[in-house]
């Protein structure tokens, strides 16, 4: 099938030449040809399947082959494409070299040697994309393991807490619905927000909880209110998590490990500073902390637990306007307030 055989692009503003690559190499190869840097440029931006490899020429009028390469090798789309300069200027080749070309073919053409040129970058440029694709695979695959394990993790912690199993799944679904608003309303919080990767901070919000492990039964359980030794032991959740998760990965190398400690870590602390384990304040607890504090305390208030009935929806944001500035950073605590229906449903679907 015409389709599944490779294409190669030659640009060279000499028809001749052209003419000549074309003979060469049309048994084995689709030709798509263009005459100057425009012209292929037209033809990469129209064509169905990108190019396995472009023959360019140097010299040619309106944009000539070097401007044409520097185009290539800054856009993500193009930059891949192996090029191979067609030259007889052999003093250029160590500085195009040096930019990313892959060869030369010098003129006048030699069949066999344009042949096996194009043959050895077009298999080279195979098996890097064979590479890449098999390393994307395992990533994939390896990232479903991980998010299947740290899933489970949660649900077994969430049931030992008495909890219904979606505690974890609403929690997640509220840091989901508070960075989509952020990100769309274009907070201050937006450019931030995007650079650590919403769909991430989500997932991440599994293990909020993972401390609680650790914690005795006779407080993890107990119906009524803690006394304060058995306070300050039930505060230990949020260290002893970070322990758990840093056997689990190193967070310099994972944006998702490093935000599963910041969120462990730092989900109670306040933005007054009178929080806990670190008594940080405003922007120095992570912003993937403080809305996992936003998310987690609503939960609190309007799911009932072992020690506590559910609260109305509408006290809930009451005590959530009463924390902005002080429990709560406050523009997250406002977007709370604005998309208050939407934690609604998420609440009631997910009882």
């Amino acid at each position: 099938m015409l389709e599944n055989i490779p294409s190669v692009l030659v640009v060279d503003d000499a028809e001749a030449n052209v003419l000549i690559l074309e003979e060469i190499l049309k048994t084995d190869y689709k030709i798509i040809t263009a005459y100057n840097g425009k012209e292929a440029l037209d033809a990469l931006h129209s064509a169905s399947q990108l190019p396995k490899i472009i023959l360019l020429d140097l010299i040619m009028p309106q944009m000539n082959g070097r401007e044409l390469f520097e185009i290539l090798k800054k856009d993500k789309a193009y930059r891949r494409i192996p090029v191979i300069f067609i030259t007889v200027e052999n003093d250029a080749e160590s500085d195009l070299l040096d930019a990313g070309a892959v060869d030369f073919i010098n003129k006048p053409f030699h069949p066999e040697i344009v042949k096996l040129r194009v043959r050895n970058q077009i298999e080279l440029k195979n098996y890097s994309d064979n590479l890449e694709r098999m390393v994307a695979e395992k990533t994939a695959e390896a990232t479903k393991t991980l998010d299947n394990a740290l899933q489970g993790l949660a649900n077994v912690i969430e049931h030992r807490d008495l909890e219904s199993g979606e505690h974890v799944k609403r929690t997640q679904l509220f840091v989901k619905a508070l960075t989509d608003y952020l990100i769309e309303t274009n907070s201050v919080y937006a450019a931030e927000l995007i650079k650590l990767q919403p769909d991430i901070i989500m997932k991440s919000m599994a293990l909020h909880d993972v401390g609680k492990i650790a914690i005795p039964d006779r407080i993890l359980l107990k119906p009524g209110k803690l006394d304060p030794d058995e306070f300050e032991i039930m505060k230990t959740h949020t260290t002893r998590g970070k322990e758990i998760i840093h056997e689990l990965g190193d967070v310099n190398s994972s944006l998702y490990i490093k935000h599963c400690e910041d969120i462990c870590y730092g989900h109670h602390e306040r933005w007054d500073g009178k929080g806990y384990p670190r008594q940080l304040q405003g922007e120095k607890i992570p912003l993937t902390a403080r809305l996992a504090s936003l998310a987690d305390v609503y939960d609190a208030l309007v799911c009932a637990r072992v020690y506590k009935a559910a609260m109305p929806y509408d006290e809930a944001i009451k005590i959530i306007i009463e924390g902005k500035g002080t429990q709560f950073d406050p523009i997250i605590a406002e977007a709370v307030v604005q998309i208050q229906g939407q934690f609604q449903e998420i609440s009631k679907k997910y009882q």
